[in-house]
């Protein structure tokens, strides 16, 4: 579930805990959580509702100005209406996860098997050591740019940098990827390997 980055601000602050969506198949169940620009959600409630449910105080409450302007964004895409409750939980435990870098022994060991696990279940062969050693070598270089030596697609290695991420090891810049200092230290793990 994406939102303009002026929502996201006014629902870090607890101003939007609303949404309205249009899906063909729901994406999102309550109890889960979503990571945004702004920190992590959690889904309250999904339900799907008719179109009567929205009101001018509904509207505004997720955000939109109007009932009108609500019902305009959510005819740009085909499917069914559901209503979404939510409240902001905090920032993305991402950012806390990469800047620890003092890794137990136990969580090294942990780490290095989802790696493998990645490596394995890959339709390219191992990867995980290649993809790091080259963000470690070539920092904020375009994933275009970083793809081409490694013989990889942009569009694969951008969702598989995706995944190293989710661990805490690289950090997404406004060009490129770094590693984050759990990176770097589980990079220097594999190489002792």
């Amino acid at each position: 579930m994406l939102f303009r980055m002026n929502h996201l601000k006014a629902i870090r602050e607890g101003k939007i805990t609303l949404a309205y969506r249009t899906w063909r198949k729901v994406s999102l169940k309550a109890g889960s959580t979503q990571l945004t620009a702004y920190g992590q959600l959690m889904i309250d409630e999904v339900t799907e509702v008719p179109e009567s449910d929205i009101t001018e105080a509904s509207a505004r409450e997720s955000g939109y100005p109007t009932k009108a302007a609500l019902l305009a964004e959510l005819a740009k895409r085909p499917g069914q209406l559901y209503r979404i409750r939510f409240h902001y939980l905090g920032e993305d435990p991402r950012i806390a996860l990469r800047e620890n870098s003092e890794i137990t022994s136990e969580e090294m060991a942990g780490i290095l098997k989802k790696l493998s696990s990645l490596d394995k279940h890959s339709s390219i062969g191992p990867w995980t050591k290649k993809v790091l050693t080259a963000i470690d070598r070539h920092p904020a270089e375009k994933a275009g740019d970083l793809a081409v030596p490694l013989r990889m697609d942009k569009e694969w290695l951008k969702l598989n940098v995706r995944k190293l991420k989710n661990l805490g090891l690289t950090e997404s810049l406004t060009l490129g990827y770094r590693l984050s200092p759990r990176g770097e230290e589980v990079l220097a793990a594999m190489k002792r390997q």
